[in-house]
């Protein structure tokens, strides 16, 4: 099991950032990994909504089906699923006077005989990190007044 976590503040209200958190879609924005995402259910956002993610990692693309497991006003799950891995992402919202805290923390379990890559990728998925933070946190800024 890898997993990543980054703590980033920004000054957009709680209900904002777990609004655009919650639609995975907004992945390819935030997730220099991410090539595309796209939403294959209707409706509205809830437990349960669905969406395929492409992701390049390591010159590879792979596919993932990625469901919404928790929505709270305070957390957002992610949990996406093929064959050789299943990825988490967590999203933690804590709401202060001015800003927002959010901590997301990437979880990446390998099946098969992909666990036997796990040590050896630890380093990659934390350069990952620290190429999501910034960038989500630049486009959570933008959802806040001003």
């Amino acid at each position: 099991m890898i997993r990543v976590e980054r703590s980033l503040t920004v000054a957009t209200p709680a209900p904002l950032v777990a609004e655009y958190l919650a639609d995975f879609a907004h992945a390819v924005e935030w997730d220099p990994g991410t090539v595309s995402c796209v939403r294959v259910d209707d409706g509205e956002i809830d437990v349960g909504t669905r969406w395929r993610n492409v992701s390049e990692f390591r010159g590879k693309r792979t596919e993932l089906t990625y469901r919404l497991t928790r929505l709270d006003p305070g957390r957002i799950t992610l949990v996406g699923q093929n064959r050789t891995a299943t990825s988490t992402d967590d999203f933690t919202l804590h709401s202060g006077p001015a800003a927002t805290t959010v901590r997301y923390r990437a979880t990446i379990v390998f099946h098969g005989l992909a666990k036997l890559a796990s040590p050896f990728l630890k380093r990659e998925f934390e350069r990952l990190g620290d190429e999501v933070a910034p960038e989500l946190a630049a486009r959570l800024e933008q959802l806040g007044p001003g």
